[in-house]
């Protein structure tokens, strides 16, 4: 319509008005794909590992889970006994002390891993001099296997020629140290040689994480005056959450299957004093030819790890997502 002559218009909206209508940001936005199609090359990449690691370990779990109910002796055969095996189990002597040493050595070789590696690294941490010389010499232990580890360690303990001769060819005749031979402290025997091996990489996790300390926190610790004890105590090891995190899952992942060391060192002896589960299990399942035994015990195996680990991730994760 025609503008009058005041100048004014009518109901007719203006080219301006027009444009301003059909402006970006008027449009309809644009929709987004679908959640399961983001990031599909990726994803079909990844379908392989996916597959592979299902397969081998949720699905031979359950395997081993299911199994572990049969009376299966030299091949796998499904003739369900109910809980015979778990009894019988139970009932084993050698499987008790098993379970018992691993307590032991886990205990101790939790603390101790923890304890000496933290302490070593705040050494090292002190900008000493040659202190790659000294990082490498500590950390060496852990480029070894743990059949070498053993056999030296079954060297050095043994009273015939190892440090019990040593230290008595120097005057002391009544001193005494063979673990190894005495069924009441045997898996401590085996504890210093885990201890030895395993400790340089604990040593080396933490002293990344010193590292990683910004400088200002201890120059304020100093000038309030907080000795170095509690900077470390209250401060230092806290901020190191992480790192801790990670140590201590490396160790428990080592103290389930430590095998090699005990065949190596004692090959369960004296008698049956320095079994371990690993130990008996591999022996139930391939020497004495009994699948289902082996099976039970596996499974009571994977039963403790998730007793640890399924409250510890709750309270890791599941406290995250409620803050």
């Amino acid at each position: 319509m025609a503008v009058d002559a005041s100048g004014a218009s009518g109901d007719v909206p203006t080219v301006g008005q027009g444009a301003r209508s059909n402006g970006p940001e008027n449009r309809a936005p644009a929709k987004r794909p679908f959640q399961l199609f983001r990031n599909l090359n990726a994803k079909i990449a990844s379908i392989p590992m996916v597959a592979t690691a299902l397969f081998v370990f949720v699905g031979c779990t359950l395997w081993t889970v299911v199994y572990s109910f049969t009376g299966s002796r030299m091949l796998p055969r499904f003739n369900f006994v109910g809980l015979d095996q778990y009894e019988r189990l139970w009932s084993t002597r050698r499987w008790l002390v098993s379970i018992e040493n691993l307590a032991i050595y886990g205990v101790c070789s939790l603390v101790f891993s923890l304890v000496i590696g933290f302490t070593l690294a705040a050494l090292l941490d002190q900008k000493i001099r040659f202190e790659n010389t000294f990082r490498t010499i500590i950390l060496y232990p852990f480029a070894l296997s743990f059949i070498v580890t053993g056999l030296v360690w079954q060297w050095i303990l043994n009273p015939e020629f190892g440090l019990q001769r040593t230290v008595r060819s120097w005057g002391f005749e009544s001193f005494t140290f063979d673990p190894l031979f005495t069924p009441s402290i045997v898996i401590y025997g085996i504890l210093i040689a885990a201890l030895w091996q395993g400790t340089g990489l604990i040593m080396v996790l933490m002293l990344a994480g010193l590292r990683g300390i910004d400088s200002s926190i201890w120059a304020a610790a100093r000038v309030d005056g907080i000795p170095k004890w509690k900077t470390y105590v209250f401060i230092i090891i806290p901020m190191m959450r992480p790192v801790f995190v990670t140590a201590l899952v490396l160790i428990a992942a080592g103290i389930i299957k430590v095998y090699d060391l005990v065949v190596a060192q004692t090959n369960g002896g004296p008698g049956i004093a320095s079994e371990v589960p690993a130990k008996y299990v591999i022996e139930t399942m391939f020497r004495a030819q009994n699948l289902g035994q082996g099976f039970a015990a596996s499974t009571m195996m994977l039963v403790t790890v998730l007793i640890i680990l399924i409250p510890w991730a709750y309270l890791e994760f599941g406290g995250k997502k409620r803050g």
